[in-house]
């Protein structure tokens, strides 16, 4: 299985290093990362690339993209401090968290960030208040698109259309720039029209208010381009030629500029997670499942698993006959079952001891990770 996701060469190199390493831990290849970023650089040659640091925030991994000249989108003051004590000057950082206190504002404006993201009045007041003249996204809302993302965003970010056009209104009288527009479909976005039905709303918005004088320059797409987990996606490049297309389709010649914040999509597919298995076990003498337990679960590392949302591939070095399996975390919670419904099959030899490889876990892993439950560490990462 690893085959169809990651070479001879590199998959070599992780179970080498891993061989002497306590599990649980998450293997990243940062070469891997480097050819990602290229790819995006590549398919989207116009585009602004600003990384979501949240995927995954490791230092290395910062490094790497700031060398390569990535801009970056932060979530928090903490990320901020992160990006500046890498050297990352703020005109590359863009704080795109639309729920931010206005300490945090004025911290991140004293810092020189100027570019930022919003969806309500309360929060267009605070930007005016302590980040005087800065650039503003206007975050829609993309309920009915997302839902068809494998981690959907559901109605928590953006506002409608008719709020949109009132914030830009807001924020041009209080002394902000209005930007440009901001949309999210869905993280793990498989669907590719999703793209479509967004781009549309956004060009009706734009048409909107050039006739109330209130032109933008830009649009930030956001996320949302998937990564290969159990269900394979197209390669970035279809997704760019679609994408691309319904951009000429809507905008003709007068395109705006092009702002993304590609996370899992970037890095996702650059990370192996390594396990244990701690038990196997049944409920019953003739239970047809056995049930899994593994030195990894929901609260350390595999987040995205709660309503088995995000299947990860997973690979073992045992072979012969399968039966189905339950895959359970090691916490005291019942909540840190990873995988019930969804049929999962492993070896019938599987036992105690034996290491399971999780693929394309290099985002949202250690970031989603618990810092104490049941007195589990966050995951350890290495960057190779």
């Amino acid at each position: 299985m690893y085959r169809d996701y990651y070479s001879a060469v590199d998959w070599d190199k992780i179970i080498a290093f891993s061989k002497d390493k306590e599990t649980p831990f998450l293997v990243v290849l940062l070469d891997e990362v480097r050819e990602k970023y290229q790819e995006f650089r590549a398919n989207f040659p116009n585009a602004k690339i600003y990384y979501a640091v949240k995927a995954n925030p490791g230092v290395e991994l910062l490094a790497v993209l700031r060398d390569l000249g990535s801009c970056f989108d932060i979530a928090s003051t903490h990320e901020l401090d992160r990006m500046l004590e890498l050297g990352v000057t703020p005109e590359r950082l863009s704080y795109g968290n639309t729920i931010k206190k206005a300490k945090h504002i004025r911290y991140a404006y004293e810092k020189g960030v100027r570019l930022y993201t919003s969806d309500c009045e309360a929060d267009i007041r605070n930007l005016a208040r302590e980040a005087p003249g800065s650039r503003v996204f206007f975050r829609l809302l993309m309920d009915a698109v997302t839902s068809d993302s494998d981690w959907p965003l559901s109605r928590k970010f953006g506002c409608q259309p008719r709020m949109a056009i009132e914030l830009v209104a807001l924020a041009a009288e209080l002394g902000l720039e209005p930007y440009g527009i901001s949309f999210h479909v869905g993280s793990q976005q498989r669907e590719i029209s999703a793209w479509d039905a967004a781009v549309a709303q956004v060009h009706a918005l734009f048409e909107w208010l050039a006739k109330d004088r209130l032109p933008l320059q830009a649009i930030n797409m956001g996320g949302g381009f998937p990564a290969d987990y159990l269900v394979k996606t197209n390669p970035l490049s279809v997704y760019a030629e679609e994408i691309n297309a319904y951009l000429k389709t809507y905008f003709g010649a007068s395109t705006p500029e092009i702002y993304l914040e590609p996370g899992r999509g970037l890095v996702g597919e650059a990370g192996v997670l390594v396990s244990e298995v701690v038990l196997v076990s049944k409920k019953s003498k003739t239970d047809l499942k056995r049930w899994i337990y593994t030195d990894v679960g929901v609260f350390n590392g595999l987040m995205e698993t709660i309503d088995e949302s995000i299947k990860y591939p997973i690979y073992t070095e045992k072979s012969g006959e399968v039966g189905d399996v339950v895959l359970a975390g090691p916490t005291c919670d019942s909540l840190d079952i990873i995988y019930e419904h969804f049929q999962y099959e492993l070896p019938l030899s599987l036992e105690s001891g034996d290491r399971l490889y999780w693929l394309s876990t290099g985002a949202y892993t250690t970031s989603y990770s618990s810092i104490e439950f049941n007195g589990f560490p966050p995951l350890k990462t290495y960057y190779l």
